[in-house]
This record gives C-alpha cells, structure tokens and sequence, in this order.
C-alpha cells in the first residue's frame, strides 16, 4: 500500500497534503463517472443527409458570391455541430447519433438509395435537394418507419399536393418568405410594387406566390417585367436595369429571382430613388448571422468556428432538424413513452405539445395539416436584421406564425385531420 504522501511525491505535487487528496479524490471520481458512461452501450442512430452532386446551388462561382438568402456551402458541417451539441440528450436515452453522407449523380437515384438505406436501418433522413429530388426521396420513403426532413426546397406544392405525413419541412415554404415581405411592405405603405422576374420556372412559381401574398395583404403589383440574365445588345430592354425600371411609377422594386444573380446588380442601378426588395437588397430570410438576440450569437459563433464562414439559413434548416429529433426524444423519455421508433417520435412531433427553441424568440412546432415548421422569417440587409415577421398588428386567431404561408383553410395539404390547430 501507498501512503498519500508517497503518492503526491510519485506524481510530483509538492503542495499541501489536503489539497493533493483533493486532487487525487477528484481524479477519481472523474475515472468512475467515464468509466460508467462507457460502460453503457449506446445503440447508435443514424442520420442520413442526402445531396445531389450536380445540384446548381452549390456551384463554387455561386457559393462564392455570397447571394443573399442562398447556400454559402453545404450543410453537413451544420448536421455535425447540431450532433456535437445534442449528444448528452442522446446519451440520456441510449442513443448515440451519427451522421452518413450520400450523394446522387443523378435524382432518379433517389428511390433507390432510401430504400437501401432504410433496409440497412436508417430511420431519419436530411434531404438538401432540389424540390423534385424531395418528391422521389419521400416517395421511397412512405410509410416505412422513416422521418424525412426537407432542409433546403422552398417550393410550395411540397406542403400542398406532394405532401405527406412523414415529410416535415424545416425550411420555410416560398410562400412563408413573400407573406413576410409583403406585411413589411405594407406596414411601411410602400404597397405600388414594379415586379422584374425571369421566365425561368422557378421564378414563375416564385412570382405565382408573390401574386398570392400581394392579394393576401394588399400590395398593388403594378407592372410586372421580365428579365434576361446576360448583357447581349439585342436584348437591352430586358437586360439592362436602367431601362427596366425607367418608366413607371411605383413605391418599390421587387426582384423574383430564385438564383439571386440578376438582383445582385439592381440596387442603385434603377432610375429612381427607391428601395429594392426581393431576391436583393432587403429580402426575407429564415436565419441570419446578424441576428444578436434569443442566443442566436452563441449557435452562430459555434457554427462559424467550425464551419469558418457564416450560418445561413440553410446551414439553420440541417442544424434544427437534429435538434427535432433530440428533443422529440427528451419529450417521449419525460413521459415514459419511449420507444425509439420513428413512427412513435413523428406522434410526438404531431403534437401540438412539442415546443422546440430555435434561437428566433418563438417557441417553434410543426403545422399539423402540413408538417411546415412554424417559425418567424426575418427581414434582412447584407449585415443587418432589419425586422423580424409576424409584423407588428398582422394577427391570427390562434397562432400568430400561422400568418405567415398557407393556413389550415387554404391548404391543400389536409394531414391529422383530428389535430386540434
């Protein structure tokens, strides 16, 4: 046997005696506690982000450029920091989480990839894909067991014809993003609106929900013009903004540009003296990195160590849709009714009761007719948060987010028909 003294000389700490047993007590108890946590064998779950390589939000020109409201990078670094920070959740009910990576080369893929996957036991997937890689992944994906989360296509039929119970939607639908720029617009009484939009499909979906938040709220859309991207001479009265924006008379100028490239260039580039909206200059966004309140400096100074850039709100959407599952299971463990299934988790995440923190100063849960996530959209320069949606005075009857896109009554997506709202 060793004396404590002998033990202190032996690991060469020349202090007091009763600070050495201190010491040695601590170093004990720390060896007990990562002895007993090891001893556990955590069952491990696996998170599948699924991306498609040739995906044109993520060409290097177009990361790069830094567009507002557009992905500055890929979201896996956003999934790993939501793992990182929820792994003592995890722990608590036996899990441990883990992240694998797919990539298509080409969407049709899809099906395939999912079913292979949940054959291998992949319950929840992360899908960064366009609007139509999410149709052909949910497809796969029905009733089997399987939680899917949108985290990057805005497009509204996604929550309306192609929707379906076990796809939940953590970014925003474009109807969401129009409806908060249109109250902001409104409660500044800039309601004339010059409408520049390309004749991509994208754009005129874009525009179609524009239209629909223009009747909502009463904005007066009162010349739409289509634009081309590029600088041929043949071309210059659609290409050239000073000619586009020349003669009409108008409050504001609003860009529907799904890519951001055009709109880049339209403030201080119209003819007269007005603010430009849309896809530039002030433009509705699910998160920003300027957002200073709610503990939002703290996810973005996390995010951005790791990631070495900003959070968008793109990086939000994978981050959030961990955080869904870990406190879905928080939840389900508080009340002993946990079974680790995805089909018991979506139950919880159906309820009206599941309360989650997004660091946007609501309490966020999901639309029970639509699986959207209920969440506030911001209103954003390039380096400031200029205003925050639901505005001021624009209320609902029952949940104020719910003013934001698609209520229960104009949905076209009717799911847990016996949800209270």
């Amino acid at each position: 046997m060793f004396s404590v003294t002998a033990i202190c000389k032996q690991i060469g700490f020349n202090s007091s005696r009763l600070r050495c047993v201190a010491t040695l007590l601590a170093l004990l108890l720390s060896s007990s506690v990562c002895s007993s946590v090891w001893a556990v064998e955590l069952q491990s779950v696996s998170f599948a982000l699924i991306e498609y390589a040739d995906d044109p939000r993520y060409r290097t020109e177009v990361t790069d450029a830094r567009y507002q409201a557009q992905p500055w990078g890929r979201l896996d670094t956003a999934v790993e920091l939501a793992i990182q920070e929820s792994r003592f959740a995890a722990q608590k009910n036996g899990i441990r989480f883990t992240l694998t990576r797919h990539e298509v080369e080409e969407l049709s893929e899809l099906p395939a990839l999912i079913q292979r996957l949940q054959a291998e036991g992949t319950q929840f997937f992360l899908l960064d894909l366009p609007a139509e890689g999410v149709r052909l992944a949910a497809g796969a994906g029905q009733g089997r067991n399987t939680i899917l989360f949108n985290l990057s296509a805005l497009d509204n039929t996604l929550r309306d014809q192609s929707c379906q119970p076990n796809l939940l939607h953590v970014v925003p639908s474009r109807r969401m993003l129009t409806d908060a720029m249109a109250q902001y617009l409104i409660s500044k009484k800039w309601k004339e609106v010059l409408v520049l939009h390309s004749e991509a499909e994208a754009d005129l979906r874009y525009l179609e929900s524009l239209q629909g938040s223009a009747k909502k709220f009463g904005l007066d859309l009162v010349t739409l013009k289509p634009y081309t991207l590029g600088s041929d001479p043949r071309q210059r009265y659609q290409n050239n903004i000073s000619l586009l924006t020349a003669k009409d008379d108008y409050d504001v100028v609003y860009v529907v540009d799904s890519t951001g490239e055009f709109a880049v260039d339209v403030p201080y580039a119209i003819v007269k003296p007005r603010p430009v909206v849309g896809a530039s200059g002030l433009v509705a966004d699910w998160w920003h990195w300027a957002w200073e309140r709610n503990g939002a400096p703290q996810v973005n100074k996390r995010f951005k160590k790791k990631a070495k850039r900003q959070m968008t709100g793109y990086d939000w959407s994978a981050w959030l849709a961990v955080k869904v599952i870990a406190q879905a299971m928080l939840d389900q463990s508080a009340t002993d009714h946990h079974s680790g299934s995805a089909d018991s988790l979506l139950d919880t995440l159906h309820s009206e009761a599941f309360k989650l923190d997004g660091a946007k100063g609501y309490p966020l849960n999901f639309r029970p007719w639509n699986n959207q996530l209920r969440q506030p959209v911001f209103l954003t320069s390039l380096n400031r948060v200029i205003g925050r949606a639901p505005i001021d005075g624009f209320l609902h009857p029952l949940n104020n987010l719910d003013i934001l896109g698609s209520d229960r009554d104009k949905s076209r997506c009717q799911l847990n028909l016996g949800a209270k709202p």
